[in-house]
């Protein structure tokens, strides 16, 4: 068992809580044993090494024993494992995994090649949780691809990965294109590109129009400045969600999930 903090192997799979070492590596950490179990389901060939307490493997076994079959098994103290964990309450459970992010085209033309083409590009997002919230959304929406930017959060942060519970090893996730590679990527395969923001038409109005049925690719902006006018005009149409109640808006991971949503019920309606 690995007791210390300062183990030359927990050590080295600390590092990947920062960005540097995720990059240099093409590893990053996930946390707990649902996202685990995930891993296992859908990428169990990622999985390198999962680091495990006692308690933990009296309490997951089975997922341990599935894990194993993919990665090396190590046991470490609680506080060994608290140097690994992100959160202030761990589950006994971190696992370090390889990154598996695709390239722009190959996504897009997968998303295409869907019987409900339905695709997130994010520009410059930047908040951990507003990102992992938007994966998990995209992927329980159907959509097959989340393409991250240039200038967002890394989608492999521990809160990122922590928010998606689980999605991130379901959707293709492009990672570093410009927004305006991946507009013209999305429209060259046939999407329609619907930008999320507050000048646009009404969502309501789109849809009863049949605009929301059509293989989309939506545009989200960044959570302080939304999107500046000449990513919007990257667009084809523009889309406002409507305010019933007093609130000003909604915020992104909110709003991104509206619109989703809305493209998935439109799509199979």
């Amino acid at each position: 068992m690995l007791d210390s903090p300062r183990a030359p192997r927990v050590r080295e799979a600390a590092r990947l809580q920062q960005r540097t070492a995720r990059s240099s590596t093409g590893l990053f950490l996930l946390e707990g044993p649902a996202s685990l179990d995930e891993a296992v389901r859908w990428q169990p060939a990622q999985l390198v090494e999962v680091f495990v307490t006692d308690a933990a493997r009296e309490r997951h076994a089975d997922l341990l024993e599935r894990a194993g079959q993919h990665a090396t098994l190590t046991a470490v103290s609680d506080r060994a494992l608290a140097a690994l964990a992100d959160t202030v309450h761990p589950q006994g459970v971190v696992a370090v995994a390889r990154q598996s992010p695709v390239r722009l085209e190959d996504a897009i033309e997968r998303a295409a090649a869907e019987e409900h083409p339905l695709v997130a590009i994010l520009h410059e997002v930047r908040d951990p949780g507003n990102l992992g919230t938007i994966l998990r959304a995209a992927d329980a929406a159907g959509a097959s691809a989340v393409i991250v930017t240039a200038n967002s959060v890394d989608p492999y942060a521990p809160k990122v990965v922590r928010a998606t519970t689980g999605s991130l090893f379901h959707v293709d996730i492009a990672v570093g294109a410009s927004t305006l590679d991946a507009v013209e990527a999305a429209a060259a395969a046939g999407l329609s590109v619907l930008a999320a923001d507050v000048t646009g038409e009404d969502l309501v109005a789109l849809q009863a129009e049949g605009v929301l049925a059509r293989p989309t690719a939506w545009l989200f902006g960044n959570e302080a400045r939304g999107l500046d006018a000449k990513t919007l005009a990257l667009a084809d149409r523009a889309v406002r969600l409507p305010v019933y109640g007093r609130a000003e808006s909604l915020n992104l991971a909110t709003a991104a999930s509206v619109c989703l949503y809305q493209s998935a019920f439109a799509q199979r309606s």
